[in-house]
């Protein structure tokens, strides 16, 4: 890997957001850690937790190389309702204190298929080194075990945009980070690739990065958030669609064999499926 001063010194953050998902946590952990072992930068890993109440912020204090954010998102307090705030805000959290050159946003129900950071940081600097402004770099993706597939979501303009993937951290700060306000939970991940282009980044796809992801990790979560989806994508169409367009196509799709059998750890730890 060809990796520049800056990375070596700074090297990358990888950010997750978590509520309620201990053991898929603990999987989604032990996969970023195998992944970056041999990594030559540095690395650290910061979990932004929504006040979990399954044990999660008992074994996240325990585990020494993962920096922990707190932000009680649900329940009351002093006998006052908890305001919930955005997934944006909620991630923001973890996307300033980062210390490294790019931040990788991942899902606490996901495996990294190996080699899917380090090829993706190895992308992002080659690309950088001949001088194209890049902001973000998606992975491939598949919800697991329904899709056999793996696949990038486009967005208006048919730009690329990234469902778990890296951000150049410069281009955040640049951006002003994720749009707290406009959307609750869903399509601020668009728009944040969205308003990178407006400031001349490019969203590129990487070829050789693969994500598994188990979409039912936790049913009642995701439906609540579902119930907002609505307006989110109100507020989305009525920002981009008219600037851009509609996309021609919402994904592109990719077969790709993972040798190493990643998503057995789903069903070998948990699942009988």
């Amino acid at each position: 890997m060809n990796i520049g001063e800056e990375m070596r010194r700074r090297g990358i953050s990888v950010v997750l957001g978590s509520f309620n998902r201990l053991k898929f946590l603990k999987l989604t952990i032990e996969s970023i850690r195998q992944e970056l072992s041999q990594a030559p930068f540095p690395a650290e890993i910061i979990v932004v937790d929504g006040g979990s109440t399954d044990g999660t912020l008992k074994w996240l204090i325990k585990q020494k190389d993962v920096i922990t954010v707190v932000q009680h998102n649900r329940g009351e307090w002093r006998g006052k309702k908890i305001e919930r705030r955005s997934w944006g805000y909620f991630m923001n959290l973890g996307f300033k204190c980062a210390q490294g050159k790019y931040v990788c946003m991942l899902s606490d129900d996901c495996l990294v298929v190996p080699g899917a950071i380090t090829n993706g940081v190895n992308l992002f600097e080659e690309e950088l080194g001949k001088g194209k402004k890049v902001g973000a770099v998606a992975f491939y993706w598949r919800n697991w075990p329904e899709q056999q597939k793996y696949w990038i979501g486009l967005t208006f303009g048919n730009k690329i945009f990234v469902n778990h993937g890296m951000y150049s951290k410069k281009a955040l700060e640049d951006v002003g980070y994720i749009d707290e306000e406009t959307f609750a939970f869903y399509h601020a991940d668009g728009d944040l690739s969205l308003r990178m282009w407006q400031k001349g980044y490019v969203c590129i796809d990487s070829p050789d990065s693969y994500i598994e992801h188990y979409s039912h990790a936790n049913i009642k979560v995701r439906s609540s958030n579902l119930a907002v989806q609505k307006q989110d994508w109100e507020n989305y169409k009525n920002r981009w669609e008219a600037v851009l367009g509609v996309p021609d196509r919402d994904w592109i799709e990719k077969d790709y064999l993972d040798g190493t059998y990643t998503a057995r750890e789903f069903r070998k730890r948990w699942f009988r499926l």
